[in-house]
């Protein structure tokens, strides 16, 4: 593979207007969501009117869009002179990816920035369950989105309230399903193959955290006994802080946070929580729902809290209803978990450890973790409904990737949002016959 060196970067453009003609844009998609997201918004952007490209780095990229698309097979070393190169020689005008810190999209969008493309990074929902992250040049710790008060008031005001929406369905089947096969042809098989020098993103061995997950899905479903989080009697009536986990290798964790490991942030509350909490207090730890289930939880939790003299004032918790813990905790205490968003929406106080989108003051508690176990720091549930309104509006997009209907309403959205009022571009055929095929050609399915 021949590879050019950097050509003279042009002067950025302003952000696209909503006016500008899907036929003047130049869409290139890297990395997805495992599953059919990306390939399905990559065809609807293409039938109006909009040209679509895509780079596949590995086995699980072709796998989920196997045509009309690229593949980079070389050295990351080299991938930067090859994304430049490609952006300069087919124009590209917008940047579509899922995640910022990945490595690889991390370098693409240095270069995308010179070059003066347009940005546009999904991520998972900053409040859940209904919604997916969508927004220009950055997410998470690295988004643009307003955090004073008083602008985000104002803002509201000038918003139209949300109209009642039906819950986006979702299946824990169905991701489990992407991702099995996204990640099986990541790491074995004939795609995989094509592509030998990619390293994914994420920390550890797919193939360990995969036999981690078979192991898990064994073990729930030997269970028979109710979840312990489903009890009514979880703390014997006693009050209780709660401190949902996260998943140690999310760049939530580790370009997020103070924190190497969960387990360090583990660490850190416990610690906190023995020194300062009220004696009657107790602390309910949850485990993560994709988590692979290659720690044990309740072995690490049990013996930590011995070491801090908290012996029977922590429980563990393997599943549960995650917004019921919420709204009848006390507090809750986050890294930087979506958690915390369904635990303000109930009124409950939040601190969060490392940063979140939503940690403005007036919402979350502002001060030492010490000092949250005896007086934390109701939300203002006015400034809440203004932030929830205007984050809905500029960085949510509705959907989900966890059935047919949740994505299909989630290429929707999106396309709403990334070509503004743009008519879809009709087919010859379809304009002979007046019909209108479905977005992705298959009226049936979604083939997913």
């Amino acid at each position: 593979m021949s590879l050019s060196p950097l050509a003279a970067p042009r002067l950025a453009r302003e952000p696209a207007p909503a006016s500008e003609s899907a036929r003047t844009r130049s869409f290139l998609f890297l990395q997805g969501p495992p599953g059919p997201f990306f390939r399905l918004l990559g065809t609807a952007l293409r039938e109006r009117g909009a040209e679509v490209m895509r780079i596949n780095l590995s086995g699980g990229d072709k796998r989920d869009w196997p045509e009309a698309s690229h593949d980079y097979r070389g050295r990351m070393a080299n991938w930067p002179l090859f994304f430049d190169r490609f952006v300069t020689t087919h124009a590209v005008t917008d940047l579509v990816l899922f995640g910022d810190c990945r490595p690889v999209h991390a370098r693409a969008l240095r270069l995308a920035r010179l070059r003066g493309v347009h940005v546009h990074v999904f991520e998972e929902g900053y409040i859940r369950p209904d919604w997916m992250t969508l927004e220009r040049e950055g997410v998470n710790g690295f988004s643009r989105f307003e955090r004073d008060a008083d602008k985000l008031l104002e803002l509201a005001r000038a918003l139209p309230p949300l109209p009642d929406l039906p819950p986006v369905t979702a299946a824990f089947a169905r991701r489990a399903h992407d991702s099995y096969w996204h990640y099986h042809a990541v790491v074995t098989g004939r795609l995989a193959l094509r592509f030998p020098f990619y390293s994914s993103h994420r920390k550890g061995s797919i193939l360990l955290e995969g036999l981690g997950w078979a192991w898990r899905l064994a073990r729930e479903r030997a269970r028979l006994r109710p979840k312990a989080g489903d009890r009514p009697d979880l703390t014997g009536g006693r009050p209780y802080f709660l401190f949902p986990l996260q998943l140690s290798g999310d760049y939530q964790i580790r370009a997020h946070s103070p924190f190497s490991t969960m387990v360090m942030a583990l660490e850190y509350v416990l610690a906190s929580f023995a020194r300062h909490a009220p004696p009657e207090a107790m602390l309910v730890v949850k485990e993560h729902p994709l988590d692979a289930g290659w720690r044990n939880w309740r072995r690490t939790l049990t013996r930590r809290a011995a070491r801090h003299g908290l012996t029977g004032r922590v429980i563990h918790v393997a599943q549960a209803q995650i917004d019921t813990l919420c709204g009848n905790s006390r507090g809750v205490v986050c890294v930087n978990s979506t958690c915390g968003t369904l635990a303000l929406a109930a009124g409950v106080p939040v601190i969060v450890l490392g940063e979140a989108v939503y940690d403005v003051p007036g919402i979350t508690h502002q001060g030492p973790l010490d000092g949250f176990w005896t007086d934390p720091a109701r939300p203002d549930m006015v400034l809440w409904h203004a932030f929830r309104r205007v984050l809905v509006e500029r960085c949510l997009v509705r959907g989900g990737i966890g059935s047919e209907s949740a994505t299909r309403e989630l290429v929707d959205s999106s396309l709403a949002r990334l070509l503004p009022a743009t008519p879809a571009r009709r087919s010859r055929k379809e304009a002979a016959t007046g019909t209108q095929t479905h977005r992705n050609g298959e009226p049936a399915s979604l083939r997913a």
